[in-house]
């Protein structure tokens, strides 16, 4: 009978929370930490760099529910992964960093690659641990628990080599019970369905926690019972599906958008905040709701303590519970769904998706001709806002980015890790150039999984977004500049296939190709380098 060690038995607790993957790169350090999680099932995912390990184990989660799982080697295998572990912190992935670290004796007198590695990780993980021979089985467990109570965010274990191999003592801990959903009862809730009936200008607006509580169904029921618009986050696009009549827009970091929908909030006489995290908006939307004239209601897992904005009533729980007790028809709201549909078009023909070849035109291309259930990611950049605005969502947790952190490098592996848990959908990458060049090397990891994703980049040579801003502040260009690669010649060079197109109907063209190809296809637009002019 072979020994149970305590990396299996961690291992195994891992595989009965339903997660199958792990990201990144080996080192000497977690050879027996590998070795466990495959026997239990969990498949090892070898990646470019830690970073693109982190962001391909959160489109596992949002495909499967499953929490993400990073494995680093000791010292520069976990500080690579150290802005991905942030992006986790700020949008809320339920992450597990499992780190190679030496023994604790051993590093009193040995400092080769030794930093304290817990220290390193403060301020970006929720919480960290060291895993011990004698409890690796709670260990695992209160990593999980931590991870994946609200808000989710990542955990930080350290496994010691030795105590790897160690075998395991002691007996699995006993696992917590189920936690049902609250929502808000008696008088309170009588007062808040008041308000609602009695709203002339009621406003709906929904944020990722909407999307972490699965309140989609309840979302619309309520949005139709009470005749009321709904803004969606860029992180909640699609749980209410965007051709719905009463879908308004989305916001989050555009302006252009701004000066349309902050009006609309202003005229609110009720404004519902649905599971609505700060985290994820511009400055714009500091202070965009007024408890002293409004009547604000905040539904959210956990008391507001950044004061980005206050509400009337707060309601801490679970959002989904808490619209489904709030639910009300026969109100007397004065919007009509003709109504929003103008502001909508309005909003949307801002950006202007009818031109004849720019950013615009590009993801009004592949709209068209990617399927209802594409799969999308995006990268960070001045593409992203323009994408997030014009591009449609009809599910929840089908358009993935970096939002809290807005950091570049996401879109690629994103997308891998989405095709890899979802191989049955279409999934297509939308990024600049700049973002391409930083994770070129996971199109060799595309190629070596065998992932036929679709890759749109936007070329325009810069650095857009931040060349814009310093052309608007009257400076010169300075440390923006990309040069002309050829990115579709790299993509057939990494065992892909690469085309680059100057129009819509090139683009089309390449998109039909590339949903029956059995590769990865990277497709270059080329645009101009101020295509985003008074468009974002």
């Amino acid at each position: 009978m072979t020994t149970e060690r305590a990396a299996d038995r961690f291992a195994r607790r891992l595989a009965e929370a339903g997660i199958r993957y792990a990201f990144g790169i080996p080192g000497g350090e977690v050879l027996t930490l590998m070795d466990a999680l495959e026997r239990v099932g969990i498949r090892y995912v070898l990646v470019a760099h830690e970073g693109a390990a982190g962001f391909m184990a959160e489109a596992v989660w949002q495909r499967t529910g499953a929490p993400g799982l990073l494995v680093a080697t000791v010292g520069p295998g976990l500080t690579n992964a150290v802005n991905v572990i942030a992006n986790a912190k700020l949008d809320r992935v339920p992450l597990l960093v499992l780190a190679g670290a030496v023994d604790t004796s051993e590093g009193l007198a040995y400092t080769h690659q030794v930093l304290d590695q817990a220290r390193v990780l403060d301020g970006v993980v929720k919480g960290s641990f060291t895993l011990g021979a004698d409890a690796a089985d709670l260990v695992a467990e209160k990593a999980l628990r931590l991870a994946t109570d609200p808000r989710p965010g990542p955990v930080h274990v350290d496994v010691p080599i030795k105590v790897a191999a160690a075998p395991v003592t002691g007996a699995p801990c006993r696992r917590r019970g189920r936690v049902l959903p609250t929502a808000p009862v008696g008088a309170g809730l009588d007062e808040l369905r008041g308000w609602l009936r009695a709203a002339e200008r009621p406003l709906i607006v929904a944020g990722f926690d909407a999307v972490q509580d699965d309140a989609g169904e309840a979302l619309l029921a309520l949005a139709h019972g009470l005749r009321a618009p709904v803004i969606q986050t860029y992180k909640a696009k699609g749980l209410l599906a965007e051709d719905d009549p009463w879908a308004l827009a989305p916001a989050a970091l555009s302006p252009v958008a701004d000066r349309h929908l902050l009006p609309v909030v202003g005229d609110a006489d009720v404004v519902l905040l649905a599971g609505y995290d700060a985290v994820e908006m511009r400055i714009g939307w500091q202070h965009a709701v007024d408890p002293e004239r409004q009547r604000v209601i905040e539904i959210a897992p956990v008391p507001n303590d950044h004061d980005f904005h206050q509400a009337t009533v707060n309601v801490v729980g679970h959002v989904g519970a808490s619209l489904a007790a709030l639910e009300v028809a026969g109100g007397r709201s004065t919007w009509t769904a003709a109504a929003v549909a103008a502001l909508r078009d309005e909003i949307h023909s801002a950006f202007r998706p009818e031109e004849a070849w720019g950013p615009a035109a590009i993801v009004d291309v592949a709209r068209t001709v990617l399927p209802r259930s594409t799969i999308a990611t995006t990268d960070a950049g001045a593409h992203r806002i323009l994408f997030s605005q014009v591009w449609t969502s009809f599910e929840p947790r089908t358009l993935l980015q970096s939002n809290g952190l807005c950091t570049m490098g996401g879109a690629l592996p994103l997308a891998l890790g989405a095709k890899l848990a979802d191989p049955a959908r279409p999934v297509a990458a939308f990024l600049g150039d700049g973002g391409l060049l930083m994770g070129l090397g996971e199109l060799a990891t595309a190629a070596a999984l065998g992932l036929p994703i679709i890759v749109v980049v936007f070329v325009d040579r810069s650095l857009a977004l931040i060349e814009k801003k310093q052309r608007e502040s009257q400076l010169p260009a300075s440390g923006v500049a990309l040069g002309q690669p050829d990115f579709a010649h790299a993509a057939k060079a990494l065992g892909g296939r690469g085309v680059t197109v100057t129009d819509r109907a090139g683009l089309a063209a390449a998109l039909e190709e590339a949903l029956g190809a059995e590769r990865f296809t990277v497709i270059a637009c080329v645009i101009d380098e101020q295509a985003y002019d008074g468009r974002i």
